[in-house]
């Protein structure tokens, strides 16, 4: 049997708040002969501002991506003065992987892909490093280095992009890429860049957190993940997970704790993505459940 799950629509959007706004996006979807299987808002009062999530099965509704557009503007969009993004989910999204040296998140992302718990396509991972070309050839995709120095960081990142948009990928994950992303890149990718940072930054920025963190006697570590913006590791917050810990803790065991919460939060915030779960207004995110 097909999976009906696969042929759906997503609709996010935000507008002043007001009257009658889901009112009209759902009678919208209806006299088009939309199933809607999800419906999520809320309302930022502080602000006025309303935020919404709608997701309807394709078979049987009579528009396609260009019709919505026309139709959808003239009759709902304008009218609300809203903005609104429309997502087909009727094909795996495609993944580039950026990785450095360190392995525990691109294994675990890796584990999600083979195991067919996220329907995606990894068609390449991208590093600066050779370090994890043997984990590329394990899972059989394939592997491309890119040696970045601060002489050759914008040919280099300029090479990345046209092979990132030669694939066709959608969604660029830096699976702990010790590497500061350039400006082309990330407006080459707006929104589509998810990052992963332990929660110290500011407070223990380096390449030695956990060890600064042991040094100071911190009681709780964390991790964040979050969209890639020109402002450094403070793009929008997709999600953000803790776990105590104590004088017993050695720097090792903050190590080891530290790299599964990292492991768990980018998952979290990729699988929020794919799933078209995440509204970003100005430098935050509305995160639909």
């Amino acid at each position: 049997m097909a999976d009906r799950r696969a042929r759906t629509a997503t609709l996010l959007m935000h507008c002043p708040d007001r009257p009658g706004v889901v009112a009209a996006v759902t009678r919208f979807l209806a006299t088009h002969g939309a199933n809607i299987v999800d419906l999520d808002q809320h309302v930022d009062r502080a602000e006025g501002v309303f935020f919404m999530r709608v997701r309807w099965e394709l078979e049987g509704f009579a528009l396609d991506a260009e019709a919505f557009e026309a139709a959808f503007r003239s009759g709902i969009a304008d009218h609300f003065d809203a903005v609104w993004q429309l997502h087909h989910q009727d094909r795996p999204l495609r993944l580039a992987l950026f990785v450095s040296k360190m392995s525990h998140c691109l294994y675990d992302l890796l584990s999600r892909w083979q195991s067919g718990e996220w329907r995606v396509e990894i068609p390449l991972i991208i590093s600066n490093h050779d370090t994890l070309r043997p984990v590329a050839q394990q899972f059989g995709i394939p592997f491309h280095c890119f040696a970045i120095s601060p002489e050759n960081k914008a040919e280099q990142e300029a090479a990345e992009i046209e092979l990132l948009e030669r694939h066709g990928i959608d969604l660029v994950v830096l699976a702990r890429y010790m590497q500061i992303v350039g400006p082309a890149l990330i407006n080459a990718f707006p929104q589509r860049i998810i990052n992963i940072h332990h929660s110290f930054l500011p407070a223990f920025a380096g390449a030695r957190p956990y060890h600064a963190a042991h040094a100071r006697g911190v009681k709780i570590i964390g991790a964040t993940s979050h969209y890639v913006t020109e402002d450094l590791d403070a793009g929008p917050i997709i999600d953000q997970d803790v776990t105590r810990i104590t004088h017993r803790d050695s720097i090792k065991a903050l190590v080891r704790k530290g790299q599964d919460l990292e492991k768990l939060v980018l998952a979290r915030g990729v699988w929020a993505h794919l799933q078209r779960q995440t509204l970003v207004y100005r430098n935050r995110t509305i995160v639909f459940s």
